[in-house]
């Protein structure tokens, strides 16, 4: 039987082991933590009882893909659920705005720019799953839907701050910067809207869903799956060269590119370990779990009911904290990302106090505390927040580093988002995965399609190694447990 291992257990590389084992690979997952997952593990970390997300929150691109079509992980108990508005952005004064799963529902929010935001999303909803199936794949490919590519394109590829221009208001434009902002990238820049376009479109098509019970049910579910398969999982071991793993047939790394250099070591082509110790990795998370009681109060109603809301100030602030991150200072007025994934799953809370997950974007490895700023910057859009606070539970971009070695310096999407890694990354290939040692492939998020908790990346990366070995064909017969998207978010 081949042999297979799989280093490391986020998304990626679960989703890597569960695509080996269904093809008939005996899998092994080593994983250097105590407990499987990578970001989408949760914990009571404020009061007992009250459950946060340590990283992943909200899996816009999760519900329907390639992967979760073939693997039905709701037969092994992950279950979806919706908050009652997708994201929302406060402005001063009580104003903002706020998407909700209708197209139509979002626009007449948003007065003038609401014809102008229904004709940008609108047709990219109606043509999602063609466009979907289009950028979650390397990019090097030969396109099945070239029209709704092209129409992506149109509003993906320019600088976000030329996408916000279509809108006069400053709700709408703020939106815009909010969601685009996702990409921890200057909005100034080519490919800066790719991220928000995809991020903003996919809030209609699917929503952004929680995972009941947290993001630690993803792994639950994906582990239950892998075992069933007859794979299983190994905490605590710690890899640090090939020569550690044996002889497998198979060995998939879902790490980031200079860790995979540093396993592989003299195996590896020189000018390949080259690239991945040139891999770019971008600014920071410094997060920040609030126990709340009876919640945050937004000025800006709909924010209450918003499973994320973008804080920050309009556009403008947007723009101008992204780019001074990237420079390497943090913002007086930094951007801030709330997630109030208990909207959605009430279970998460206790009674009335409520877990609330923050964290702002700061410079890699920045060595601060954040903690003050995030705190006035929700407190300006939330006025009484600061009494409603009952505990906080800080993780710095080390803490963060130290609990995930994927996020170097705090890096929690794996990679800067430069129009270059965009397209190509970790390096430029025909086969993004391969890493030039035979057998050996990358699965983490450095790899395309990127960050997210979709397994896509593992998915593809799998499909690589059993490509190259002839099993292709065993992965691709009818799974015939297949769960449709209606009977996954409830």
């Amino acid at each position: 039987m081949t042999q297979g291992v799989v280093v490391g257990s986020g998304p990626n590389g679960l989703a890597a082991a569960i695509t080996l084992a269904a093809a008939g690979v005996s899998v092994t997952v080593l994983e250097a933590a105590q407990t499987p997952g990578g970001g989408t593990r949760s914990g009571e970390v404020t009061v007992p009882g009250v459950l946060h997300d340590e990283c992943s929150g909200f899996h816009p691109l999760a519900t329907d893909n390639p992967f979760s079509r073939r693997f039905d992980l709701a037969a092994h108990g992950l279950r979806w659920a919706l908050p009652p508005v997708q994201y929302a952005h406060p402005l001063d004064g009580g104003r903002g705005a706020a998407v909700h799963r209708s197209v139509a529902t979002t626009a007449a929010g948003l007065g003038a720019d609401g014809d102008r935001y229904a004709q940008v999303f609108g047709p990219l909803t109606d043509r999602f799953d063609a466009i979907a199936t289009e950028f979650l794949q390397p990019m090097l490919h030969l396109p099945r839907h070239p029209v709704a590519l092209g129409r992506f394109g149109l509003f993906a590829a320019p600088p976000a701050t030329w996408v916000g221009r279509l809108f006069s208001t400053d709700e709408a434009a703020a939106l815009w910067a909010g969601v685009a902002a996702h990409a921890f990238h200057p909005l100034s820049t080519p490919l800066s809207s790719a991220i928000g376009v995809a991020l903003g479109t996919a809030a209609h098509r699917f929503g952004w869903p929680v995972a009941v019970g947290g993001s630690q049910a993803i792994a639950a579910a994906m582990v239950s799956l892998l075992t069933s398969l007859g794979g299983r999982v190994e905490t605590g071991v710690q890899v640090s060269a090939i020569d550690d793993l044996g002889s497998p047939d198979i060995v998939m790394l879902d790490t980031a590119p200079g860790a995979a250099a540093g396993i592989l070591g003299d195996r590896q082509p020189a000018r390949i370990a080259r690239a991945y110790h040139r891999y770019r990795h971008g600014p920071a998370a410094f997060q920040v779990a609030f126990a709340v009681r009876d919640g945050v109060p937004w000025s800006y109603a709909p924010a209450r009911d918003a499973g994320t809301v973008h804080v920050a100030g309009d556009a403008a602030a947007v723009v101008a904290a992204e780019r001074g991150v990237w420079r390497g200072r943090l913002p007086d007025e930094p951007f801030v990302l709330v997630g109030q994934q208990y909207l959605a799953d009430p279970d998460r809370s206790v009674g009335d106090i409520h877990p609330v997950d923050a964290y702002a974007h700061v410079p890699t490895g920045f060595r601060g505390n954040a903690r003050d700023q995030i705190i006035a910057q929700i407190e300006r859009f939330a006025p009484g927040f600061r009494k409603r606070i009952v505990a906080t539970h800080v993780r710095a971009t080390a803490d963060i580093a130290a609990d995930n070695a994927n996020y170097v310096a705090g890096d929690i999407v794996t990679g800067a988002n430069t129009a270059g890694q965009l397209i190509f990354r970790p390096r430029v290939a025909a086969n993004p995965y391969a890493t030039g040692v035979d057998g050996v492939f990358l699965c983490s998020a450095a790899t395309p399609p990127g960050a997210g908790a979709h397994g896509l990346a593992g998915w593809h990366a799998a499909r690589s190694a059993l490509r190259r070995r002839g099993l292709l064909d065993t992965l691709d017969r009818p799974a015939g447990a297949v769960a449709a998207d209606a009977k996954r978010v409830r």
